[in-house]
């Protein structure tokens, strides 16, 4: 399964970003995560139906300082390169 997320909210300038890297490795998932220029992050998350859901449910609480109002799922076919990574602002 490969899901992109936006996360709207208070997510930048939290740990939003470094957060989602730890939780996306502990689930074993591929993919990345940036910030974009409107404020939200964005999230390419690659593996097992369990695990991409698990992130995706995790990505609605976030780390403690940040405020997330809302979590935008669909699935994607982009390829996403092993391992999980941060990638620059877009």
């Amino acid at each position: 399964m490969i899901r992109r997320l936006r996360v709207h909210g208070r997510v930048q300038g939290v740990w939003y970003r470094g957060w989602t890297v730890e939780q996306a490795r502990a689930l074993g998932l591929d993919g990345w995560v940036r910030n974009r220029r409107d404020g939200t992050v964005e999230i390419l998350a690659s593996g097992t139906d369990a695990a991409v859901e698990a992130l995706v449910a995790r990505c609605h609480d976030g780390p403690p300082a940040a405020q997330v109002e809302r979590v935008e799922s669909e699935e994607a076919d982009e390829a996403s390169p092993p391992g999980f990574a941060q990638r620059p602002t877009l």
